[in-house]
C-alpha cells in the first residue's frame, strides 16, 4: 500500500520522464535517419510534439506538487509572517477558481464540441485524445494545490520549492569554501611544524 501511495505521490514526475525520453529518442531517430539515408518516419514529427506538450502541462503538475511555481515573495521579508501566509492561501484560492474555469471550459470543448472525425495528420489518432491534457492537467493541479496545503497547515510539514533549497545548498557551500583557506593556512603550516619536531628529535 505504501509503495502504491509514493507511486501516485510521484506519478507526474515518472510521467515527465518517461515522455521526455521518448520526445528525445524520437527527434534523435528521425535527425539520424535523416542524415544517413534521406527518409524519416511519417509519423515521428507529430508524436514527438504531442509528447512535448503533454509532458510540459504534467511538468506544471509535477512543479505545483513541489510547490516550485514562481512566486513574488521578496516583499513579504519586511512584513510579519501571518501577512505572507493569508497571502499564499488567497493566491491559491484564486489558483483554484481559475483552474476550475478552465477545467469546465476545456472539458467541454474536449467533450463536446470536439468530434472523432478530427484526427491528426500522421498518427490518424482522435485529436481529442491529444486535448484531454487540458482537463486532466488542470485537475491534477487543483489536487496536488489542496495537497499542498494540506501538508503545510494540517500536517505541519515545511515544503520547500527546488530552487529555494538548491540556493540554501549553495551558500552552505560557499560558507565551506570560505573556511577552507584558514584551514588550508593551518596544513600548509603543519609540515615546517612537523620538520622542526623531527629536527629536536634527532
Amino acid at each position: 500500500m505504501r509503495v502504491l501511495l509514493k507511486f501516485l505521490d510521484n506519478i507526474e514526475n515518472y510521467l515527465c520522464q518517461f515522455l521526455l525520453v521518448l520526445f528525445v529518442i524520437i527527434l534523435f531517430t528521425q535527425i539520424m535517419l535523416r542524415n544517413l539515408f534521406s527518409y524519416s518516419i511519417p509519423w515521428g514529427d507529430e508524436l514527438a510534439t504531442y509528447a512535448f506538450v503533454w509532458f510540459a502541462y504534467l511538468g506544471a503538475v509535477y512543479a505545483t506538487r513541489m510547490s516550485a511555481h514562481n512566486r513574488v515573495t521578496f516583499q513579504f521579508r519586511f512584513l510579519p509572517r501571518w501577512v505572507e501566509t493569508l497571502c499564499g492561501v488567497l493566491t491559491d484560492i484564486i489558483w483554484i477558481a481559475f483552474n476550475a474555469v478552465f477545467i469546465y471550459y476545456s472539458y467541454d470543448f474536449v467533450f463536446n464540441k470536439m468530434n472523432l472525425f478530427w484526427k491528426s495528420q500522421t498518427l490518424g489518432v482522435p485529436m481529442k485524445y491529444f486535448y484531454l491534457i487540458l482537463p486532466l492537467a488542470f485537475t491534477a493541479m487543483t489536487v496536488r494545490i489542496i495537497q499542498t496545503n494540506y501538508l503545510k497547515f494540517v500536517r505541519k510539514e515545511d515544503i520547500v520549492d527546488p530552487d529555494s533549497q538548491a540556493m540554501e545548498e549553495l551558500k552552505q557551500g560557499g560558507d565551506g569554501q570560505a573556511s577552507d583557506p584558514q584551514a588550508s593556512d593551518a596544513q600548509a603550516t603543519d609540515p615546517q611544524a612537523s620538520d622542526r619536531q623531527e629536527g629536536g628529535k634527532s
